[in-house]
């Protein structure tokens, strides 16, 4: 059997706690720490466990799994600890204008991926246009015939659209489109898609492709042809000849860069079960770096809000009669998407001042039988997906118009605390994603946090389109700093809320500096606090905005908006966002 190539070094630092010392050189090495704890735990040489990783980056060819046998574990990491999904690329070679490199294998099989970082900075995937506000416009769409007009012109240079995607601005989501054939037909041209995102994006009603009379059209992209890779600093990837193609910048050489792909999806996992949870494990100032997702380039991708996925959705006719609430129109099903680190029946596992950065999709997500825990002065950059999600969105098999309540009432999100934390250049892949996501959740607490540069909302509360009192109780969203917000999307806010959440305050937050992209639907359909369906029992108090641009669509009953805008205490201005440091 190989050695491993790490050094584990074991202190005792008391009579039931020991220190596991971990060097980076082994894509296993965490794993064989943990494995070392769990071990001495059964021959009661301790109770719980200090895992040191020494500086560098740990490399992951799989997940790390914390399980209940790690409980009262904490994970240190010195300064410059990175845990990475990522696989380096080298050996580019000139070929004409272009810089060419194989291709990497990862775990014995071509690695397909959808970003490349060049020093750290994630370069363009080669696509039509550079700036997004010159993005074209459909012309129309055929429901029937599932296919979207555009202008032929846009088009004419596409020689083959094998893996080619539209990316397409609809209200508040975008839908990444896998091209199947286009139809020239004169000035125009017929863009049809493969499924299974084909018949899920034409066969649901909201959010949908705008066709208006006011020159707002919904906007799309084009992208992942090397008939488009024209632009220095794109890439593109050929995944039949295996080899990655790349326009340099003038006098660039990317043999002396560092070029990373993702390779792991998920890089660590936090997995109990409900009738045994893991608990009291504490990771701290580790970076989590380089996650992947790949479920768009083989299933596509037509979101319902804040990045969940459609599975199945469809209009209702006539419309549906709720007690209580008003006439429903459509019925819908949604996947959830992946997450760098997730957690899934975790009491009191907390993260402080770590970073996630260069993911694909969401960065932290507590999702099921979650109880406490804290997210505490962490910092949250290049994030493809949402920043952070709490709670669940309901299980694939729940209509998410329907008022959730589990029997099993751990299952729902209880006593996280969200604070002190940094998230900036979020949704930055996805656009229809949020800086923190909150879903079935109660008693959660949001504050001091800053949240901008956000493609669409900075935090999104609640769920189910629902008036009907369910599981979502006493949430706090307080002292928070959010601005630079709708970088690319509307019908938006800076805080934003759904479903009947009693108990509930949003208070003394500060919202401000809203994007202004001219593709947007509606360009006035943007605030800076917004209750939207089914909205109740939320106070919504002592916000500053920089004037009243509020929304309280479709509310339930007992909502209290008391002295929001202009007017609150200076302190309440000086104290939002974060305290640490100040």
């Amino acid at each position: 059997m190989k050695k491993l190539l790490f050094l584990l070094a074991i202190a005792c630092v008391s009579a039931n706690a020991k220190d596991y010392v971990v060097t980076p050189g082994n894509p296993y090495a965490i794993e064989a720490a943990l494995q070392k704890s769990r071990m001495d735990k059964i021959h009661g040489d301790t109770t719980k466990a200090v895992i040191r990783l020494q500086s560098g980056v740990y490399r992951l060819l799989q997940s790390v799994i914390i399980r209940p046998e790690d409980n009262g574990t904490t994970i240190i990491g010195e300064q410059g600890t990175v845990i990475s999904g990522g696989v380096k690329v080298t050996g580019w070679q000139r070929k004409g204008k272009f810089l060419v490199a194989d291709q990497p294998e990862f775990n014995g099989r071509p690695l397909n991926f959808r970003q490349m970082w060049i020093d750290g900075k994630k370069a363009q995937r080669a696509r039509d246009v550079d700036d997004f506000e010159k993005m074209h416009r459909i012309l129309s769409l055929d429901k029937a015939k599932e296919c979207i007009y555009v202008p032929a012109a846009v088009v004419k240079k596409i020689k083959n659209v094998d893996g080619l995607e539209m990316v397409l601005h609809e209200m508040w989501c975008i839908a990444n489109l896998r091209v199947r054939s286009i139809e020239m037909l004169g000035d125009s041209a017929a863009v049809y898609f493969h499924n299974p995102e084909s018949h899920i994006h034409f066969m649901h009603p909201w959010p949908s492709p705008m066709v208006t009379t006011d020159g707002h059209n919904s906007a799309f992209y084009l992208t992942n042809s090397k008939d488009l890779l024209d632009t220095q600093g794109e890439w593109y990837l050929d995944e039949h000849e295996r080899k990655i193609y790349y326009l340099p910048k003038k006098g660039e050489d990317l043999n002396l860069c560092d070029v990373e792909v993702p390779a792991v999806e998920t890089l660590v996992k936090v997995e109990g079960l409900p009738d045994n949870r893991v608990t009291d494990v504490n990771i701290q100032n580790i970076s989590f770096e380089y996650s992947t997702w790949m479920r768009p380039s083989i299933e596509g991708h037509a979101p319902l809000q804040a990045g969940m996925y459609m599975i199945e959705a469809y209009k209702l006719r006539p419309k549906m009669e709720r007690i209580d609430n008003h006439k429903l129109d459509n019925q819908g099903w949604v996947g959830r998407p992946s997450a760098a680190v997730v957690l899934n029946a975790a009491e009191n596992v907390s993260f402080h001042n770590c970073r996630f950065a260069h993911t694909a999709s969401t960065a932290l997500d507590y999702h099921l039988y979650i109880k406490g825990g804290n997210v505490e002065n962490c910092v949250f950059t290049d994030i493809g997906g949402s920043g952070i999600l709490a709670g669940t969105f309901g299980p694939e098999a729940h209509e998410q118009h329907i008022a959730y309540a589990p029997t099993d009432e751990r299952e729902v999100c209880d006593g996280l605390t969200i604070t002190e934390n940094l998230i900036t250049d979020a949704a930055n892949e996805d656009w229809g994603c949020v800086g923190i996501g909150a879903g079935w959740i109660k008693n959660i607490c949001i504050e001091h946090n800053e949240i901008c540069d956000v493609s669409y909302t900075g935090i999104s509360m609640g769920w189910g389109w629902n008036r009907k009192i369910c599981c979502m109780k006493n949430n706090t969203v307080h002292a928070n700093l959010i601005h630079h917000y709708a970088r690319h999307m509307y019908d938006t806010a800076g805080i934003y809320t759904l479903g009947a959440q009693p108990g509930t305050f949003i208070t003394e937050n500060v919202v401000r500096d809203i994007y202004s992209p001219s593709y947007v639907h509606d360009p006035n359909h943007w605030f800076y606090l917004y209750t939207d369906e089914g909205s109740s029992y939320i106070t919504m108090q002592d916000n500053w905005t920089p004037t009243e641009k509020y929304l309280q669509n479709a509310n339930g009953p007992d909502n209290v908006w008391q002295n929001n805008g202009t007017q609150v205490s200076e302190a309440i201005l000086k104290n939002a966002g974060r305290t640490t440091g100040k």
